[in-house]
C-alpha cells in the first residue's frame, strides 16, 4: 500500500469505530440528543463508504470492521457518553489529518478535508455540551 492508501485505511478503520462507538452513545446520551446522535453517526457512516470506495477503487483490500470497539472510558452515563463521542471524533480528526498529509489527489485530499473538518465541528458541540473551554483547539487533527 502506498502512503496515501494506509492513510485512507487508517481513517477508514476511525470511522468504523466512531459509528460503533455512536451506538454506544446513543444508548446513554439525553433523549434530546438522539437527533443530533443519528445524524452524527449517518456523517460517519457515509464517510466511512465514501473512504472504502477510494480503497476498492485502486484495487486495495478494505478494512472491515471490528467485532466490538473500546471506548476510552466506561460509559454509564449521559455525561460519559459525550466524553467517549469528543473521543471517537479526536480520533477521526487525527485520521482524516493524516489522509490530508499524505493524500495523493484532489478527491482524496478532499475526504481529508471532509473528515476533518466534521470531525472538529462535531467534537466542539460536544465539549460545549460539556462545557469544556476552549472548545477546540487551534489545529484540530493534532493530539496534544
Amino acid at each position: 500500500m502506498t502512503p496515501a492508501q494506509e492513510a485512507v485505511a487508517a481513517a477508514l478503520t476511525s470511522e468504523h469505530a466512531a459509528v460503533y462507538l455512536y451506538g454506544l452513545v446513543e444508548a446513554f446520551a439525553a433523549p434530546t440528543r438522539r437527533a443530533e446522535i443519528a445524524t452524527y453517526a449517518a456523517e460517519h457512516r457515509a464517510q466511512r463508504d465514501a473512504l472504502a470506495r477510494v480503497l476498492a477503487a485502486a484495487g486495495v483490500d478494505v478494512p472491515v470492521a471490528a467485532a466490538a470497539y473500546n471506548p476510552p472510558e466506561p460509559v454509564t452515563d449521559p455525561v460519559s457518553a459525550a466524553k467517549v463521542a469528543v473521543a471517537a471524533e479526536d480520533d477521526s480528526a487525527a485520521a482524516h489529518r493524516g489522509v490530508l498529509t499524505h493524500g495523493d489527489g484532489d478527491g482524496v485530499r478532499h475526504l481529508g478535508v471532509t473528515g476533518l473538518g466534521g470531525a472538529a465541528v462535531r467534537g466542539a458541540r460536544w465539549r460545549a455540551a460539556l462545557g469544556v473551554t476552549p472548545v477546540t483547539g487551534p489545529f484540530p487533527g493534532i493530539r496534544t
